[in-house]
């Protein structure tokens, strides 16, 4: 009986030790899992890119080029890309043809490996475009800002509603592919919004304004999440809708060209700075990290010589 006993309190013990074991090595192979996911890098996704150069950016850090569809990811269209080997760029000049690898991860892209393959003529139409200059035309008895947007609550608003403020205004699209483009716009925003929130006794009068032009897509429901994803302040930034012949019609005025490509716009960029007495100050032609240069020109614009209406 006593060797049945001792026998059967071995088995158990075994038993136990042997869930133990199974733990610690369920737990520290977790463990490694998790911290092999910490220190992995963002995963990386490459595509063979071929097209023409449109423009050269200053110092050669971006290159804007029109190029050709990339099969699973988007259709052609004319684009800036960041270019990180600045001097890939040397010898390169608008109107040049270019086979490039765009680089993507979920939070940036670059392009690699520039090599010209050949020339294609210049289109004069689109180099007038981007050499027409900013004009100051959105003011105060403008039709359009008595117009009535709606803004991500369902809200009818005017752009004369915020007569007295100063004003961000940006032209984006939510379901944007590239990081440094309309989500750039959007982080821009976001942390220009922050550090005029956080700055001790500065001016309250001012506000952000988002303006989609894929209007069918882009409804206030979907306006509403994609402003939360970028912790929104409703008090100082609204997303905007509208009939297309409106957008479009504001666009114009502001120098924005977009044009619908299946799922995605071919469209340039435009940061307006807007006084509060509805005078154009400041224009950003870019979708780089603008967060600084937006809060000092918006600082600027409510600076008590341009606060009087």
């Amino acid at each position: 009986m006593l060797r049945s006993i001792n026998y059967s309190w071995k088995r158990r013990v075994l038993a136990w030790v042997n869930i133990f074991a199974c733990c610690f090595l369920f737990s520290n192979a977790q463990a490694a899992t998790q911290a092999t996911a910490e220190t992995q890098p963002s995963k990386v996704r490459s595509f063979p890119v071929t097209g023409v150069v449109r423009e050269i950016g200053a110092e050669h850090g971006a290159v804007v080029v029109a190029h050709e569809t990339i099969p699973n990811y988007m259709r052609a269209m004319t684009m800036p890309f960041n270019v990180r080997d600045k001097a890939q760029l040397d010898g390169i000049q608008p109107g040049d043809k270019i086979s490039f690898r765009l680089q993507v991860t979920e939070t940036e892209s670059w392009i690699d490996r520039i090599s010209k393959i050949g020339t294609a003529p210049a289109e004069q139409g689109e180099a007038a475009k981007a050499q027409k200059p900013a004009t100051d035309q959105l003011k105060s008895r403008h039709p359009l800002m008595d117009y009535h947007f709606t803004n991500e609550l369902g809200q009818a608003v005017t752009l004369g509603d915020f007569h007295g403020q100063a004003l961000a205004i940006t032209f984006f699209f939510t379901r944007c592919p590239i990081p440094e483009f309309c989500p750039r716009l959007s982080k821009n925003f976001e942390e220009a919004s922050q550090k005029l929130l956080k700055l001790p006794n500065a001016p309250t009068n001012w506000h952000f304004l988002s303006v989609t032009f894929d209007p069918k897509f882009d409804t206030p429901s979907v306006l509403k999440s994609y402003g939360e994803r970028y912790q929104y302040d409703p008090q100082h930034w609204s997303f905007l809708t509208g009939p297309l012949d409106k957008i479009q019609e504001l666009a114009d005025q502001s120098n924005v060209t977009f044009e619908h490509e299946a799922a995605f716009y071919n469209h340039n960029f435009r940061t307006l700075i807007i006084d509060p007495a509805g005078h154009l100050q400041m224009v950003f032609p870019t979708s780089g990290d603008l967060s600084d240069a937006i809060t000092s020109e918006m600082l600027k614009a409510m600076s008590p010589t341009n606060r009087a209406s």
